[in-house]
């Protein structure tokens, strides 16, 4: 993740350089190290040194970490014939290397060669089954190619050997939610959860997944992650809040002929704040709409 005083700096660095202002290598530098996709002005400052013998040779040995760099931007702006050049280049200095392998089968694959790509990463592969950049390409490819059952069976593999990578239990979760298998999803979440529990954002989606499967128990549950969604980000979560209203209403319809004595005073009182923590957000973001949201809860007819 990117810090602040990171992305103010890159910021601050790009607008010298689109600007005219220099330090064009500095940026390149801070891109590379940020892990940042900014591939319009890479591909456009880096072939300016590229294309400079001068500057190209002031690099010394960088010079060909920055031909890698320019290729990779080049595919991401589909100026494919600017990345096969870099490519070549990149062959003729180093004829035997994998890295350069890797950016030769990129190319095939932003070329839309898939069948070619498969057998290509399937090739670096068996040199490097650790590889994770390649195990995800996979998947990219998968998705690209509107297979999204590929792109799961493809995760699953990588993540069992990568089990801690929470990027890719997300990515898994998604496909889920996307192809409806809900129950599959929430497993991703809670592996999730697990490994990060105070991240609002995986209790949020989780308590999301829940309260669309329904059922009594899930509801609850739904009501339990909503209402830790809340207490993670200081009562600053309008979908949580309005997520609390909507469990206490379905778990009301669903509860209706039970005693009075077994419900839940507290979930009571929780519904109760929330609708009200809501009617407090709209009065001071939204006020225009006030009168929609006060109508919409007053048909969940909270207990």
């Amino acid at each position: 993740m990117v810090m602040k005083t990171e992305e103010r700096e890159l910021n601050q660095l790009e607008n010298q350089v689109e600007n005219g202002g220099g330090g064009v290598w500095e940026y390149l530098s801070l891109v590379r190290k940020l892990k940042v996709r900014r591939s319009e002005i890479v591909l456009k400052h880096g072939l300016s040194i590229l294309n400079d013998s001068g500057k190209r040779s002031a690099l010394g040995p960088d010079e060909w970490t920055l031909y890698e760099q320019v290729a990779v931007a080049a595919m991401n702006c589909q100026s494919l014939a600017v990345a096969q050049n870099c490519i070549k280049v990149l062959q003729k200095k180093f004829p035997e290397s994998k890295r350069v392998g890797k950016l030769e089968a990129l190319l095939i694959e932003a070329k839309g060669m898939w069948e070619e790509a498969e057998k290509a990463y399937s090739i670096l592969l068996e040199d490097n089954p650790l590889d994770q950049v390649i195990h995800k390409r996979k998947v990219a490819m998968a998705k690209a190619q509107g297979k999204p059952s590929l792109a799961i069976e493809h995760l699953n593999k990588y993540l069992e050997v990568f089990m801690a990578d929470q990027d890719a239990w997300r990515e898994l979760a998604e496909i889920y939610v996307s192809l409806q298998m809900y129950k599959q999803a929430a497993f991703c979440y809670e592996e999730l959860i697990l490994s990060q529990p105070t991240l609002p954002l995986y209790h949020l989606a989780y308590a999301d997944v829940l309260y669309t499967i329904g059922g009594l128990e899930n509801l609850i549950a739904a009501r339990k992650y909503y209402a830790a969604t809340i207490d993670l980000t200081g009562g600053k979560c309008t979908r949580a809040l309005l997520g609390i209203c909507l469990c206490g209403s379905a778990i009301s319809q669903l509860s209706r002929g039970r005693n009075k004595e077994d419900k839940d005073m507290a979930a009571q009182e929780l519904e109760s704040l929330a609708a009200t923590g809501l009617e407090k957000e709209y009065k001071q973001k939204s006020p225009a709409k006030l009168n929609l949201l006060s109508s919409a809860l007053r048909s969940l007819k909270l207990s």
